[in-house]
């Protein structure tokens, strides 16, 4: 449409309008391009932020788990206290029903140069040392029967707030009542540290022991074998199932009716709620089929039907990915439609696969709600020797530390998620490492 106009100053004015107009248009259109720019940034640092605080508060609650404070006691084996006669075969019990608490009881009053006669006193000195002394000094038995009758040092884990104060999440400075270290444990403390007895070391038990109410010596080494397990039977049942059943509707599967309720069912189970599929596991692998409650197989039964739709989903993806021209030339020159999808469509879009198999595990590694309905949440100490007897799993026992009224363990439960943290991180770096390293640019 074209404007007719018979004085000039007109048309110049026209045209005069008509730029001031689309100048002021492009310089909303350009205001509002800077605001969506800063409106992304904002967001991008704000999710930068939490996530900075996040990592920030657990690390500093975690960090401190990874050492334990220690306390080297000279115990003296004897045998009034510890029999010889459980070396015997007929007699074992001997050595497990000792009396170990009063060899520490001994060793402490040698130390502090205490009166044992003092009850008072030796109960306020017995605080310094863990309850897991028992435990400890049973084993240096048992490995060794031939320190019954000597005095050796025995490195001891000291109790859980004793351990807190060394590591300075007690303020002494405080008044006594407001602090579960007294300044008689405090001044023994100080003694011990002046003697070289008392020190921190690397927690090694942290990663060996299993489930303890008292959390000096409380592990995760039972929760990360379940963990083992279970991700063991994902990955053994969801990867060939998965890769089959997309392989299956990807290329084989004929386009109608019943295809596209399989597909879109698929894709909903994908989006289902973790808990939904413990209450299936509750029901079919524990209520129908009679599998044994809070065993790593049932577990890793669970976690496979909701790490299925996720492989399958990235399999289909991958499968696409592939160029046409790849199926029609190894058709071309005599393939049959198998070997051409298994020949040439399979190994191009196998990073894809494992990428999705990588991020499908990892989901699951982190899942807790649906162990939780299928009894893994039970206190496990002993390491589970095959996957059908009673396990927990990592994020479980993270749960059930967070829990817990005891000061310590909030470092544990911070130090427990900083591993599976590590665990997430290493493999989605494996992911991302393994789709660099066989992608092929179409």
């Amino acid at each position: 449409m074209s404007e007719t106009f018979t004085n000039p100053n007109e048309a110049g004015d026209f045209r005069r309008t008509v730029t001031e107009t689309r100048r002021k248009g492009l310089k909303r259109r350009h205001r509002a391009e800077r605001r969506f720019r800063v409106f992304g940034f904002l967001a991008i640092f704000a999710g930068l932020f939490f996530l900075a605080a996040l990592l920030f508060s657990v690390a500093g609650k975690g960090f401190s788990a990874f050492q334990q404070t220690t306390i080297t006691l000279p115990i003296t084996f004897s045998e009034q206290v510890v029999d010889p006669e459980g070396l015997r075969d007929e007699n074992p019990r001997l050595l497990l029903t000792a009396n170990y608490p009063a060899l520490v009881q001994d060793a402490l009053a040698k130390t502090l140069d205490l009166d044992p006669a003092n009850a008072a006193e030796m109960r306020e000195a017995m605080r310094l040392v863990s309850r897991s002394a028992r435990v400890d000094l049973r084993d240096v038995v048992m490995d060794d029967p031939s320190v019954i009758g000597k005095t050796v040092d025995v490195k001891l884990l000291a109790a859980a707030d004793v351990d807190s104060a060394n590591k300075g999440q007690i303020d002494l400075s405080l008044p006594e009542t407001s602090r579960r270290v007294s300044d008689q444990q405090a001044a023994w403390m100080t003694e011990l540290k002046a003697e070289g007895r008392l020190h921190k070391s690397f927690n090694t038990g942290f990663f060996t022991h299993g489930a303890s109410s008292r959390p000096e010596s409380a592990g995760i080494g039972v929760a990360f074998v379940g963990t083992l397990y279970m991700m063991g039977i994902v990955l053994v049942l969801s990867l060939p199932l998965g890769v089959a059943s997309a392989i299956y509707l990807e290329e084989f599967a004929p386009k109608n009716r019943f295809t596209d309720v399989i597909e879109v069912n698929i894709n909903n189970l994908a989006a289902v709620p973790s808990i939904v599929f413990g209450l299936l596991g509750v029901a079919l692998f524990i209520g129908f089929l009679g599998l044994p409650r809070s065993a790593a197989l049932v577990g890793g039964l669970v976690l496979t039907l909701m790490t299925l739709p996720t492989i399958i989903i990235a399999t289909r993806s991958a499968l696409k990915a592939v160029p046409p021209s790849i199926r029609s030339a190894a058709l071309g020159v005599g393939a049959s439609k198998m070997q051409a999808v298994f020949h040439h469509v399979l190994p191009l879009a196998m990073p894809g696969i494992l990428t999705g198999t990588i991020i499908g595990l990892a989901r699951a590694l982190g899942e807790t709600a649906p162990l939780l309905l299928i009894g893994m949440v039970a206190f496990v100490a002993d390491y589970p020797a095959s996957p059908l007897d009673p396990s927990t799993a990592l994020p479980v026992q993270i749960y059930m530390w967070a829990g817990e009224a005891e000061r310590a363990f909030v470092e544990r439960t911070s130090a427990a998620i900083i591993v599976l943290l590590v665990f997430l991180i290493l493999m989605n770096l494996t992911a991302v490492i393994l789709r660099r390293r066989f992608e092929r640019r179409w």
